[in-house]
């Protein structure tokens, strides 16, 4: 199983950010966060002011111009109780119908109002029913199960499916939840046992990292354990959870993001538009020999932990405390939980219950840190080269990694030194266009986005000059961002730009601009199709929040909403089709507006059916393409079923005929790029597992590339090694 490293400032999804523009609001006076007795939430003064004033904003201000009345209302209940209750087994169809008669269609009134007494009511009803269903399943396991139910089968996908009527129903499909957890425990136990044995008998398949299986619990204690945690869980809900839940049901009426995030999450919002973080530098993540645990896995040099002295790598956090307050005990929190009472502001003071590798409780250690500014360095655009050899000669390309459209504004704002995405790039230019590369590649895949100011400012080191994106409010109005800079270009060589699914916002424009006027050449997949800008509301009464209030046009005019970018060679999409903005709920529709006047500086399009051509036969001999779309129709092929057998033996059977099919895959990559074959899964697994314990101890710009991820950059040099062959040949 991967286990997720998570920073203590891990990033939240916001389906991009832009237009780092504030809209003022007054903050109100702060008040004790939260009213909470026995099971009882209540809002606070702050949550009550800044639930009328974002009502207002998207009744008023976003880009729909759609009125927060009755009809809207009703959607907004909707979304609400599916955020609580996804797969629709917690409340029964007469409690939703009579919260619904109840509240429906006076939801955004109300929240107009400040008045949250509907949506915290139903989340007593939800907590109370969480509290049920745990203590449920906790009876059951204490009867014998059946897990060899022959023809008994469990619904997997319920997100469409009707409440249950009766109480009956409803324990009746929780029976049939938790005997399939159990034979999924059961096979991830005989899998972890079998893993186990061949690290025993091949220590070598660990390459030295600590493989050490977790807890040998039965299926049965397993689950115990679980539920009891997650009961526990339900008594620490806090008010800021409703909160959550029911501003982003109302903003997610209106479109997927525009979205509120609570004083916590806010910071991470921050943190992605600036690289940097208020906590205290550490990174953790589960501990695998425990999940109780969590561990600390890598320190940030020069931060708090890290200039203390007192913080180990491999340290247990089992304690945390905010000043003047009781350490409370972490021990079963999930990691989010933990990094939530970990992160802060900056100058506040924060204590750590630690325990070291393989120390009992009673050595536990507190060690206080002081919170401060930590600049993610490691996060920033990182440059290489790549070089591919052909008829003999050898080719050095240039390779940019933009992960995210970056600007610390508030920074710049107070007059201070701050970091952008565009001198990262444009000094990357410059660097590589010294070591006279053959053309250079900008990587935006996985890239969420940015601030739109510096991808216009990026598209203009590489075009002369003219538009570069268009955008249109609410109202109608167009406006359009220019190349400004006098024509001056930090890079005119060979250009191409790799984009996949994960690739939005910013990412879009900037791929967008570059394919329309033909300044290079798009590889990949299609990207998101998130065309929308946001404003980011800092000065809220209670946490911050975006509001769309904007959208992108290309300057050929079609929008790069829903849509995305198509890329002119297209290479395997390795991600899942319901990934995407067009499979989002509620997402703004494609259209066009007028064309922008502009000069195509470059041709490429009449070069792309033979490029598409050449890259295909390259493709489909390569084993790190074909190992990718084996995968990739293995794991279709498993996500479409959308019921499972409550029959042990059929679910090992059907478990052990996907294992073999993606351990063939693996061994014939392995087979033509020279490696010995995994004898069996279990070694495979347990290589899997040490690949990606190294890897995760390792900064990110010293990770090297995975084959199967540096087979997209080498396809890209080659694909830009023929065009300019092609441009040559023309040219004669």
């Amino acid at each position: 199983m991967k286990l997720q490293t998570i920073a203590c400032a891990v990033a939240v999804a916001t389906g991009g950010f832009f237009f780092t523009h504030v809209v003022s609001e007054a903050l109100a006076a702060n008040e004790t966060n939260v009213s909470q007795a026995a099971n009882q939430i209540q809002p606070n003064q702050e949550q009550a002011l800044v639930t009328r004033q974002l009502a207002t904003l998207v009744d008023r201000q976003h880009y729909l111009n759609q009125r927060l009345d009755a009809d809207t209302s009703k959607r907004i209940f909707d979304f609400y109780i599916d955020s609580l209750d996804a797969d629709h087994s917690l409340f029964l169809s007469p409690e939703i119908a009579q919260y619904k008669q109840k509240y429906g269609a006076n939801f955004g009134a109300a929240l107009k109002a400040g008045d949250l007494t509907g949506p915290y009511q139903i989340h007593a009803l939800y907590r109370e029913r969480l509290t049920e269903f745990y203590q449920f399943m906790l009876a059951e396991l204490k009867k014998p199960q059946n897990l060899k139910q022959k023809g008994v089968f469990i619904d997997t996908d319920r997100e469409k499916a009707a409440f249950f009527k009766t109480k009956a129903e409803q324990q009746d499909y929780w029976r049939k939840m938790l005997v399939s957890q159990l034979i999924n425990l059961t096979l991830s136990r005989e899998e972890e046992q079998a893993k186990q044995k061949a690290l025993k008998e091949n220590p070598s398949l660990a390459n030295g990292q600590d493989l050490s299986g977790p807890e040998d619990l039965s299926p049965e204690q397993t689950l115990t354990k679980r539920y009891t945690r997650q009961l526990e869980r339900v008594s620490r809900l806090k008010s800021d959870d409703v909160l959550d839940k029911t501003l982003n049901a109302m903003t997610l009426t209106y479109d997927p993001h525009s979205n509120y995030f609570p004083p916590v999450d806010a910071i991470e919002l921050n943190r992605q538009t600036s690289l940097q973080l208020e906590g205290i530098g550490v990174s953790i993540r589960p501990d695998r020999s425990n999940e109780d645990y969590t561990k600390i896995e890598t320190i940030v040099e020069g931060g708090p932990a890290s200039k203390s002295g007192q913080v180990k790598s491999g340290d247990r956090i089992i304690g945390v405390g905010q000043e003047g307050e009781k350490i409370i005990d972490v021990i079963g929190w999930p990691s989010k939980e933990v990094v939530g009472l970990i992160r802060g502001k900056r100058g506040t003071k924060v204590n750590l219950r630690l325990l070291g590798p393989g120390m009992p409780l009673s050595q536990a250690r507190v060690v206080t840190l002081t919170r401060d500014v930590i600049q993610e360095e490691d996060a920033g655009v990182r440059s290489r080269t790549v070089q591919i050899s052909r008829d003999g000669k050898q080719y050095t390309f240039g390779v940019l990694e933009i992960p995210s459209f970056y600007l610390n504004y508030r920074a710049r704002r107070a007059g201070d030194q701050y970091r952008s995405v565009s001198e990262d790039t444009n000094n990357a230019l410059k660097a590589l266009a010294a070591q006279n590369v053959a053309g250079i590649i900008i990587d935006l895949r996985n890239n969420p986005g940015g601030s739109l100011e510096e991808v216009a400012r990026m598209l203009g080191q590489v075009i002369k000059s003219g538009p570069v994106v268009q955008i249109r409010d609410g109202n109608g109005n167009v406006s359009v961002f220019e190349d400004n800079d006098g024509g001056r270009q930090t890079y005119a060589g060979p250009l191409a730009v790799m984009v996949n699914l994960a690739s939005a916002s910013a990412s879009e424009i900037y791929s967008a601009a570059i394919q329309d006027y033909e300044r290079g050449i798009v590889i990949g997949s299609p990207t998101t199709g998130k065309g929308t800008a946001q404003v980011q509301l800092e000065t809220l009464a209670y946490g911050q929040a975006t509001l769309t209030q904007r959208k992108f046009y290309r300057i050929t005019g079609g929008s790069t909403q829903n849509k995305g970018v198509i890329p002119d060679i297209k290479l395997v999409d390795i991600y899942n089709e319901e990934f995407g903005e067009r499979k989002a709920k509620n997402a703004l529709e494609w259209d066009t507006i007028a064309t922008a006047p502009f000069k195509r500086e470059g041709s490429v399009q009449p070069y792309v059916a033979q490029l598409a051509k050449s890259s295909q036969m390259r493709v489909s001999l390569d084993p790190q393409f074909k190992y990718l779309e084996q995968r990739k129709a293995l794991a279709k092929k498993a996500e479409e079923k959308k019921r499972v057998v409550l029959d042990l033996d059929q679910r090992r059977a059907e478990l052990l005929d996907l294992e073999q099919k993606t351990l063939a895959a693996e061994n014939a990559r392995r087979s033509v790029t020279g490696q010995k074959p995994y004898a069996n899964w279990e070694s495979y697994q347990a290589s899997i597992d040490a690949l990606a314990e190294a890897r995760a101890k390792m900064k990110a710009a010293q990770r090297p590339a995975l084959p199967e991820e540096e087979v997209f950059v080498i396809e890209s040099a080659n694909v830009l090694l023929d065009y300019a062959q092609l441009q040559k040949k023309a040219a004669l």
